[in-house]
């Protein structure tokens, strides 16, 4: 099997992540990647908040901060949950789309290409011995979380990569039958 075919089957999101990260000179390649995802246009919306370290550090204070001041309501182990969700793995990638207003490229086409270069991401994770897993929840596809990261108002946070070496049991990846999701116009 072409092994390009071989990454994209055997990709998956694993439950735990650990160190080591991609290096430096591993990131320029995989944002590369990134990169190629389709542009309508060449807009290029896709950009990226890569956190590890201290940063990690950074992204809970905004959680916490985000839940306190917008979220009715939340409780102690919510925000305890919250504080503790950028811990889950050595490095995120928060995934931004920078939206520019044109006649044939709606917003929505922006974000998708953002989200297409996500999974270029991810594929190129798992080509290199990575993993990583895409979240969202509350902190994603919301104005005002923008704000606490101090984005753009034109610019969207789609969601969250959550990057490391996979550690622990692996999910086991189903077979799919792929007619219970084509139909085939002949």
């Amino acid at each position: 099997m072409n092994e390009a075919l071989k990454n994209i089957l055997n990709r998956n999101s694993p439950r735990e992540l650990a160190k080591p990260y991609p290096s430096k000179k591993e990131m320029e390649k995989i944002y590369q990647a990134a990169l190629r995802a389709p542009d309508h246009a060449w807009q290029r919306p896709s950009r990226f908040i890569q956190v590890t370290g201290k940063g990690l550090e950074k992204l809970s204070s905004i959680f916490i901060n985000y839940a306190k001041e917008n979220i009715e309501g939340v409780s102690e182990a919510i925000l305890q949950k919250y504080k503790e969700a950028p811990f889950r793995a050595p490095m995120i990638i928060i995934l931004i789309s920078e939206i520019k207003v044109h006649p044939k490229v709606p917003e929505i086409e922006q974000m998708l290409s953002t989200a297409a270069a996500a999974e270029n991401i991810l594929l190129a994770l798992n080509a290199l011995n990575y993993a990583g897993m895409w979240r969202t929840g509350v902190f994603a596809l919301n104005e005002k979380i923008s704000k606490y990261l101090g984005l753009e108002d034109n610019q969207k946070v789609i969601g969250y990569l959550y990057v490391g070496t996979a550690t622990g049991k692996q999910k086991k990846i189903p077979e799919m039958d792929t007619s219970e999701f084509v139909t085939e116009w002949i």
